[in-house]
């Protein structure tokens, strides 16, 4: 899972968190200052930046450092074990810091929030209020009773809403010239692992001219890179207009003015066809990068996750995709060790990954959620088994990925410059139409009169690993 604690980079001079005083830019008087914590994946952070708008809106005032604040807020994530876990130990941290009189106050939001309610008040007693996934909208309503003593009411949980709620007036964290584009809420698929429906509801598409009309306002704040995001992309539509409708979103977002790249992720493995494909591969400004969760290829296992896709047609999308987009990269992530795999499973698993030579992979051991339907399957592996096959094919894909980064000497491409690398002139790290933020490999270029922002003709010169070395032309 992505961490961003916005405290951290609001302190290493992040553009898109402003520093103490500019933090307010309303013109109202300071209601409170707070600090603000954001982790788990970036349909969160987008929920995060839509919270920070609307304290800012409201008057309070962010900043840096917790130490002396009014109150610290943590978005949580619940989604697996591990993302869990690093959510109760920020919690334990801010706890510790208000119990040394350092913060006032804490809100803890987001789906660890709303996957255990109540029940984290007790196991974290030094939580002031809980805002669920979908109380967001009301987080100003609770600063408000914390700064003002009022713990009558602790909990705000609201039921997933029928549309998706906007996301405009968002207060954005990521550097200024890219921005997640969160186009649903939720997820209708029913994967025997997954817990995210349980704590974001069911799938709520935004209409196409809401999602176009924040598309306006991230690029008028600066965004030239627009990633787009959802629980389940290829699904968007379908709720609103009976049909998938990604295409002619698409060819919408390919309308506003001052976008370069959109990039897609969280593709399913389903309601993909040759026009969506065609409409992609044309373009000059969608990215031919798409990131596909696909989980496992035996058939056996896909029906035990209630994936509702088989072998062959995995594998015939994937052909249908690199037909119509050329020079396509193409990110999965699969799970080892779900309960009943055997050997010869994964060892199928295992040929796929060297047949296919995804450009980006990433794999995860199976991890046991409660009240999932995975959770009740028998067949359930020990920890050794689960990682051990982890392992094997993370070793298989590392070689397939420095094979393809090293086949990309002498190649010209394009780089977005993120940021410069600190105490080193001209040292800019970077990504090229290959590479999403945080998941993928890095560019570093060296160059005068380079800016954050600008995206740069570079030949690549070299690679080191997953990441790449490049001259500007």
């Amino acid at each position: 899972m992505t961490q961003l604690p916005i405290i951290e980079r609001a302190s290493a001079g992040c553009e898109g968190v402003p520093a103490e005083s500019s933090a307010n830019t309303t013109g109202k008087k300071v209601k409170g200052r707070y600090a603000f914590v954001s982790l788990g994946c970036p349909k969160n952070l987008v929920d995060s930046e839509r919270m920070l708008g609307l304290l800012q809106l409201d008057g309070y005032q962010l900043v840096a450092d917790p130490d002396g604040t009014d109150f610290v807020v943590v978005n949580t994530c619940g989604f697996v074990e591990q993302a869990r876990a690093e959510s109760y130990s920020t919690i334990r941290e801010m706890s510790q810091l208000k119990r040394k009189g350092r913060t006032r106050g804490l809100i803890v939001s987001g789906c660890l929030a709303e996957r255990q309610k109540e029940q984290l008040l007790v196991e974290c007693p030094d939580i002031d209020h809980l805002v669920g996934v979908f109380g967001r909208e009301e987080v100003t309503r609770v600063a408000d009773r914390l700064v003002g003593h009022l713990d009558d009411q602790r909990s705000v949980f609201r039921p997933a809403p029928i549309r998706a709620l906007p996301d405009t007036n968002r207060l954005r964290v990521t550097p200024r010239h890219f921005a997640y584009l969160k186009i649903s809420e939720g997820c209708d698929r029913l994967c025997t692992f997954c817990s995210i429906p349980m704590m974001r509801g069911k799938h709520a598409s935004k209409p196409i001219e809401g999602i176009i009309a924040e598309a306006r306002e991230l690029v008028a704040d600066g965004a030239r890179e627009l990633i787009i995001v959802a629980q389940d992309t290829t699904y968007y539509g379908i709720d609103l207009y009976g049909r998938p409708r990604l295409r002619d979103l698409l060819l919408e977002l390919e309308q506003v003015e001052g976008v370069d790249w959109i990039r897609l992720m969280y593709f399913y493995p389903m309601y993909i066809d040759a026009p969506l494909a065609e409409v992609i591969g044309k373009s000059k400004k969608i990215l031919p990068y798409i990131d596909m969760p696909l989980q496992h290829i035996n058939n056996e296992m896909l029906r035990r996750m209630s994936r509702r896709v088989t072998r062959e047609q995995t594998i015939e999308l994937i052909g249908l995709l690199r037909h119509h987009i050329p020079n396509l990269v193409l990110r999965t992530t699969l799970i080892t060790g779900f309960p009943g795999e055997r050997e010869d499973q994964f060892e199928e698993l295992l040929e796929f990954v060297e047949q296919q030579r995804f450009e980006h992979l990433g794999v995860f051991s199976y991890s046991r959620e409660p009240n999932t339907p995975a959770d009740r399957l028998e067949g359930h592996l020990k920890e050794k088994i689960k990682e051990r096959r982890r392992e094997q094919i993370m070793a298989v894909q590392q070689k397939i990925a420095f094979e393809w980064i090293a086949s990309r000497i002498g190649q010209t491409v394009d780089v977005l410059l993120d940021k410069a690398v600190p105490d080193q002139d001209g040292v800019f790290i970077g990504r090229t139409a290959a590479d999403a933020p945080d998941v993928d490999g890095l560019v570093y270029v060296t160059g005068d009169g380079l800016q954050p922002g600008q995206i740069v003709r570079c030949e690549v010169v070299a690679s080191q690993d997953y990441d790449l070395i490049a001259a500007p032309l």
